[in-house]
């Protein structure tokens, strides 16, 4: 019969767990699978050992409804597994918002023109079809995006790939197949940083490819067991571990990320906030519209003659500064000088990132910690004009109190 996600989740590696059981028995040995590329040797599927990562395989291709997926050793793996179906005279169409793990696995590929890239707003339909070549093979989307979690509209697309015969590759790691199911909407492959979310512990890295099609799942196969790709066992036990608990994390993190970010959309010192659970979110029909929620990260934009940047960050006490998300752990990262500043300069501007942006991945702690913890992290570093100017504010309203 058909789960619901929570009971998915919870019920896998059922099969393949060679613990006993309650009643004393053991779990009946899990089948063998074997793979012919093209002619050559079975992979390391063939063992026992590695049937746990067919389990995780078949648990995330049934979440994302799709035909099958393969699991990769990291997030720049399962990219490359992506890669590596395209001709090596192939144009890739990337979306400008990508993420850097993306940036830095493409950007050398684009330098020896295996495949060429072009950088495009997704938004912008005329754009995308000025950007299509006789050579085009695919469109690559993150969405929401990161840092400014920009959503993309994937059912049109989705109808843009299939007029242009062209691969819908979407990145899904911000949301997870618990809040958005790209393939339900047209995508033929959907793209996973395992350590972002999935595993939900950040102690593991791996990555994950789900497909639309049994054809494009068996080329993916084939293309990981080519080039070495696939997860070990004991990573795809850890990560098969940490996704069941993966749609109760997912709920706690929206809710204190809604929180977060309505509290920051009120603070004096904040000029913007990307959220797209915000009704001013310029996507934000578009994200009510193809996802379950919004996620739980929050970006937002200070104000620098009122907030010392360096001095937030090393202000907060429960969010940790780190670079991962999704994690059960708060984190808090400056991107401009952290995970994009080792981008090359012309792919940081770009993505016209304001330097003065701040990226939260809110965590699973408590909801008031969390905002405690941001409101004295922002009081203690505002520079000494603001703290001049509240001080005064407090002492007018005092005098008039009085």
């Amino acid at each position: 019969m058909d789960f619901d996600p929570e009971t998915t989740l919870s019920r896998a590696s059922r099969d393949v767990d060679p613990r006993p059981r309650g009643d004393g028995t053991s779990s009946p040995p899990p089948p063998s699978h074997t793979l012919d590329v093209s002619g050559g040797p079975s992979d390391s599927r063939c063992s026992s050992s590695s049937s746990i990562r067919s389990s995780l395989e078949e648990t995330l291709a049934d979440l994302d409804s799709g035909a099958g997926a393969v699991t990769c050793s990291t997030g720049r793996s399962a990219v490359a597994a992506v890669m590596h179906l395209l001709n090596a005279d192939a144009h890739l169409i990337c979306d400008r918002e990508y993420s850097p793990n993306t940036g830095h696995l493409v950007s050398p590929l684009d330098e020896r023109d295996r495949p060429s890239v072009s950088y495009v707003d997704v938004s912008d339909l005329e754009a995308l079809t000025d950007a299509v070549r006789p050579n085009t093979a695919a469109l690559w989307v993150e969405t929401p995006s990161t840092p400014r979690l920009r959503i993309a509209d994937l059912e049109a697309l989705a109808q843009f790939a299939d007029a242009q015969d062209l691969l819908l590759i979407v990145d899904n790691t911000v949301l997870s197949p618990i809040l958005q199911r790209p393939l339900e909407y047209g995508a033929d492959l959907v793209v996973y940083s395992s350590i972002h979310r999935l595993d939900g512990h950040a102690d593991v890295t791996g990555g994950a490819v789900v497909a639309k099609t049994e054809a494009l799942a068996h080329a993916l196969e084939t293309a990981a067991a080519r080039h070495s790709l696939h997860a070990s066992p004991a990573d795809a036990r850890l990560i098969l571990r940490g996704t069941k608990t993966l749609s109760v994390r997912v709920q706690q993190h929206e809710n204190n990320a809604r929180s977060v970010a309505y509290a920051l959309d009120e603070h004096p010192a904040v000029d913007q906030v990307f959220y797209p659970g915000l009704r001013d979110h310029p996507d934000h029909e578009t994200a009510r519209r193809q996802q379950d929620g919004y996620g739980g990260l929050v970006s937002f934009v200070v104000d620098e003659e009122k907030i010392n940047l360096d001095s937030l960050l090393r202000t907060t006490d429960v969010f940790s500064v780190d670079e991962t998300q999704g994690g059960v752990e708060s984190t808090i990262a400056h991107p401009a000088s952290m995970s994009r500043s080792s981008l090359p300069s012309d792919e940081q501007g770009a993505t016209s990132l304001p330097h003065n942006l701040v990226r939260l991945s809110v965590g699973i702690e408590s909801t008031d910690d969390l905002l405690q913890d941001l409101e004295q992290a922002l009081d203690a570093a505002q520079t000494p004009a603001s703290a001049s100017a509240r001080d005064e504010r407090e002492q007018v309203a005092v005098r008039t109190n009085a």
